[in-house]
């Protein structure tokens, strides 16, 4: 592992990182436990991920924990889901203040239950004035749902007069994104072998480079993560340009 951190160039880091964690419940029956077991480890990997991001000088890191599509699951399995992120809020708050990591979150937090958005409040107040990594959990997230509320808000702004029509542009949008102070990810990890981005961050993902891997996330650890930063710093990233254009080459 120390041989793979050693290769990275520091200087080049993907500034946001976003991670769509997934394969928490194969992994759990592919041992043949419940799915909540699986859900119960993946917490390890979030834990060793983010020591990762913050060692590394990462900026940004954001962590798809929870879907607006997720609340169709098993009522059991959404209660055990809720009782664990309560838990690990609580476990975890100390230690992100300690390390100067400050929480976000982004999501319809309406629709979460009140012990949740109770402990997320306190999180939020005890890491608000820290300046090192920003952990930006996407927590009853759809990216769908955001782009339809921005536009909302947009049109709400324009039929009161404090905007124009004519004004609005891709940079109006952004602004009445949730993600509207973070930089777009350059990086997106996705794990367990699935190869799609399922409703995440759908306009902020625009030119972000994907990389899927089929470690299931409670295996997910330090190691495959520099994997996938190396990956990132061995791409080339034209945004529309030629390579010339690129390595400023004249031809």
């Amino acid at each position: 592992m120390e041989h793979l951190e050693a290769q990275i160039d520091k200087q080049r880091l993907p500034r946001h990182i976003a991670i769509i964690m997934d394969g928490n419940g194969r992994w759990a029956q592919e041992q043949g436990q419940d799915r909540l077991f699986g859900h119960f480890h993946g917490v390890e990997s979030v834990r060793n991920i983010v020591e990762g991001c913050a060692e590394l000088g990462v900026e940004y890191l954001t962590l798809y924990a929870f879907s607006t599509e997720n609340w169709d699951r098993p009522e059991y399995e959404v209660n055990g889901l809720m009782e664990l992120l309560v838990d690990t809020i609580r476990r975890e708050t100390e230690t992100l203040n300690k390390n100067n990591i400050k929480l976000h979150v982004i999501g319809d937090r309406r629709m979460l239950s009140e012990a949740v958005n109770k402990e997320l409040d306190e999180s939020l107040e005890i890491t608000g004035q820290n300046t090192g990594l920003n952990l930006i959990m996407a927590l009853s997230y759809s990216g769908r749902w955001e782009l339809v509320n921005a536009v909302r808000n947009i049109a709400a702004d324009v039929e009161a007069g404090r905007l124009k029509a004519a004004e609005v542009d891709q940079a109006t949008l952004q602004q009445y994104l949730w993600t509207s102070e973070y930089p777009d990810p350059e990086l997106m990890i996705r794990t367990s072998g699935e190869y799609r981005i399922s409703n995440f961050l759908l306009f902020q993902l625009a030119y972000a480079e994907l990389y899927f891997t089929n470690t299931r996330w409670p295996d997910f650890r330090k190691k495959h993560l520099y994997e996938a930063i190396l990956d990132f710093q061995n791409r080339e990233r034209r945004f529309g340009k030629t390579s010339a254009q690129i390595t400023n080459d004249p031809l």
